[in-house]
């Protein structure tokens, strides 16, 4: 390459950079997760047979000095009971906000970039989402877009052999990258940054924009509502994302050519509400289809009130301040975020942005049941918000 552009320069010709473009073929994944194969294909490689579980304490003092969450798994929260009739509750309640959400937002997918489209949720809170946006499509349509569920990591980035699985299989196509909801908008940046790698490594044209069902950040110009309520497969971890974990990324488990990795908890099938839940919510679509495309049309007609102003940014700056935290990765927004803390991190405390909220029923629950305390904050964007324990003696 050197002696090429000593040869050019000699001819007036300026320096070369050549992009060297993948040609490898990616083989096909093995079947994971307990989903219908039409529903999702995952592209992740299956580490069932490993373990990789820590104490949450132990997992959160090794991400505070230095680790990272992708190298290991929380060992994931078993609900009692009455959670999970909270959650049979919650899902039976809010259904229909569900169904027309997920309706307006897959018309917006539509209006944006056709029915050539390829559906990509994000692994592993996307993938619920993924599967209902699949399934009004072809309810509503009689089209199949292909969904696929991919891992993407903050600090580390997307998985760059899913997408190269996809644009060798489908080339042609739009992908629409998909997940559940909005929180700081941390993972809206690293897929922006990773669709740019992509581009430069690849030569592959992405579209970074995030598909979600709801945006209380403000960080997305793609949803279905920016009300901060429960989505019910925010309860739940596996049991209600086709029993896959969250994903893993370490050098000794995941080579080359391999898919970023998770585990398959087929000991939980008897627990499973993946299902469910899909099912529940698609009963509904008939009936909301309506409200969900006259929605859209609106968007669509007003797109400055769409856009994406960052706005739950300056409520995470003011409780930063007031709470004297150091680290604002320690700041989790939103009833999907605070869920997340509750089940599988070390929380120090839940603000709330008043106690009789009727959408924080499982938060003031779940708090109860780990002795995290609540406290009123009002005036934030968000409905609630989770703040993590530091553990390494920062200021609380």
């Amino acid at each position: 390459m050197e002696e090429l552009n000593k040869v050019l320069l000699s001819l007036g010709v300026q320096r070369v950079h050549i992009v060297y473009f993948s040609r490898k073929r990616l083989a096909d994944p093995a079947p994971i997760g307990s989903y219908k194969q039409e529903d999702v294909t995952f592209l992740l490689k299956d580490l069932s047979d490993i373990s990789l579980e820590q104490r949450t304490e132990d997992r959160e003092a090794a991400m505070q000095t230095g680790g990272h969450y992708s190298e290991s798994l929380p060992i994931e929260y078993q609900p009692t009971d009455e959670y999970i009739q909270l959650f049979q509750n919650t899902l039976s309640d809010s259904a229909i906000r569900i169904a027309r959400a997920v309706g307006t937002v897959s018309e917006r997918i539509i209006q944006k970039n056709g029915f050539d489209v390829v559906l990509a949720s994000l692994a592993r809170g996307g993938t619920p989402i993924g599967v209902l946006i699949k399934r009004y499509i072809k309810h509503m349509y009689g089209i199949e877009v292909p969904h696929y569920s991919l891992s993407i990591i903050r600090g580390k980035g997307i998985d760059e052999n899913a997408l190269l699985y996809i644009n060798q299989n489908h080339p042609h196509k739009r992908v629409q990258f998909v997940d559940g909801w909005t929180g700081k908008g941390a993972i809206a940046k690293v897929l922006i940054a990773a669709c740019s790698q992509m581009k430069q490594k690849y030569g592959i044209e992405l579209n970074d924009e995030l598909a979600v069902l709801a945006d209380p950040g403000y960080c997305a110009s793609t949803f279905g509502t920016r009300e901060d309520f429960l989505i019910p497969s925010a309860c739940l971890n596996s049991t209600v994302s086709g029993l896959v974990s969250r994903t893993v990324l370490r050098s000794d488990l995941i080579g080359a050519d391999d898919f970023h990795g998770a585990k398959y908890y087929k000991e939980w099938e008897s627990s499973d509400l993946s299902q469910l839940f899909v099912d529940t919510i698609s009963a509904y679509f008939d009936q909301t289809a309506d409200d969900s495309k006259a929605e859209a049309l609106q968007m669509e007609a007003n797109a400055a009130e769409n856009e994406m102003t960052w706005q739950g940014m300056q409520d995470i700056a003011r409780i930063q301040t007031d709470f004297a935290i150091t680290d604002i990765n320690f700041i989790k927004p939103g009833v999907g975020e605070t869920t997340r803390v509750l089940l599988r991190r070390v929380p120090w405390k839940i603000l709330v942005d008043r106690l009789d909220n009727p959408n924080l029923k499982h938060i003031l629950l779940l708090a109860k049941d780990r002795g995290v305390p609540v406290e009123e904050y009002p005036n934030m964007t968000y409905s609630c918000c989770g703040i993590i324990k530091a553990l390494k003696g920062e200021t609380e």
